[in-house]
């Protein structure tokens, strides 16, 4: 299938700049996949969709200060660090424990094996390995040269560093929490699961009152999530793996629920991925429709023609055209032409779109 197949037309202004407040009167699309009629309504209304005994899966990543400015500096000949220009490190994930990151460098030409880029007197990374796919390697230190742990790298990200908003946003919000939701407790993600975004303290109260549940699994957002499709096929494009983390409780739930009939509802596509690429895996492929607590990696692609085994709705944000995003949600729809027939309503309707804009429920 070609990737040209997902693209449509967005006007620059349907890209939302910022949430709505308060956030769950966003507006939201309903989507019956069965019958494919959709309604319009908001997000605080969305518990009218939803069903008493309904597994609410979300993913409790929080984003860290991921991007980071610094000083490029290399050895002259007289041996001496010498200051070439200004760059950018954005943080994807550790690869060891030991203060290696997988980076993205830009401009990446000259962040070279050997370089180093001073972000604070008490904090600088070394470029250690170019990759293939166009990340780096890079080893970080603090004070007196030491190697700075995973967690130290994060502690000095979120103090020097910048909120990884994503570039279609032009201004950073003054308060972090804007880009957090206001369920996340695990530090890891270098972009926010916008998904529950909508979610508001009021609105989950409430929809635990109507007998909704609610469980956690982690995604820590990284290449894998929001890379672009830069292939023609979308067959040909390769996923980069996330670290997910899906607990006893979490899977004891949803089994549970799948054993009674009852709904598992993902909010957002990590959620998704998780869930439906821990049921993929070959250790699981034999146990149908049974999670098991795992940690670890997973790069899954779901496109159009994958069966979900796990996700019965899925609650998510409106995507970029060509998007992995958006090919999942087609997947999930069971038809390409109709998500794209909805795409382009909520273009007319004037909907919100990407990270900080309005909600569509599929059920």
């Amino acid at each position: 299938m070609n990737t040209k197949d997902f693209d449509f037309d967005l006007p620059q202004e349907r890209i939302a700049q910022y949430s709505v407040e308060p956030r769950d009167r966003a507006k939201l699309m309903v989507i019956d996949r069965v019958t494919q009629q959709y309604k319009e309504t908001q997000f605080s209304h969305i518990g009218e969709y939803l069903r008493a005994g309904d597994v609410l899966v979300w993913n409790n990543s929080k984003v860290f200060k991921a991007r980071l400015h610094g000083a490029l500096l290399s050895k002259s000949e007289e041996e001496l660090w010498e200051h070439k220009r200004d760059v950018e490190i954005f943080l994807v994930r550790p690869k060891q424990n030991d203060g290696v990151w997988q980076v993205l460098a830009k401009p990446g030409k000259h962040v070279v094996n050997g370089t180093r880029v001073q972000f604070a007197p008490d904090f600088y990374g070394e470029t250690m390995l170019k990759e293939k796919d166009g990340t780096t390697l890079m080893q970080f230190f603090g004070e007196s040269e030491t190697p700075l742990s995973s967690l130290k790298v994060r502690e000095k990200a979120n103090q020097y560093g910048s909120i990884p908003i994503p570039p279609y946003v032009k201004d950073e919000p003054h308060q972090f929490e804007s880009y957090q939701t206001v369920y996340a407790t695990q530090e890891g993600s270098v972009a926010a699961p916008t998904a529950g975004f909508h979610f508001t303290e009021s609105l989950i109260a409430a929809l635990r009152e109507r007998g909704v549940e609610f469980a956690d699994i982690t995604l820590h957002v990284g290449l894998g999530t929001f890379l672009p499709v830069k292939t023609e096929t979308i067959e040909d494009h390769k996923m980069h793996s996330e670290w997910v983390e899906v607990p006893e409780k979490t899977a004891y739930m949803i089994n549970q629920a799948k054993r009674e009939g009852r709904r598992v509802v993902a909010v957002g596509t990590t959620t998704t991925r998780t869930l439906e690429g821990i049921a993929a895996l070959p250790l699981f492929e034999h146990n149908d429709q049974q999670l098991s607590e795992y940690t670890g990696d997973i790069d899954i692609f779901i496109s159009p023609g994958f069966q979900c085994k796990i996700v019965d709705a899925l609650i998510t944000n409106f995507h970029l055209p060509k998007s992995t995003l958006l090919m999942l949600v087609s997947a999930f729809v069971g038809d390409r032409e109709f998500m794209l027939h909805c795409y382009r309503e909520a273009v007319e309707k004037e909907y919100r779109f990407y990270s900080f804009g309005d909600a569509m429920f599929i059920c």
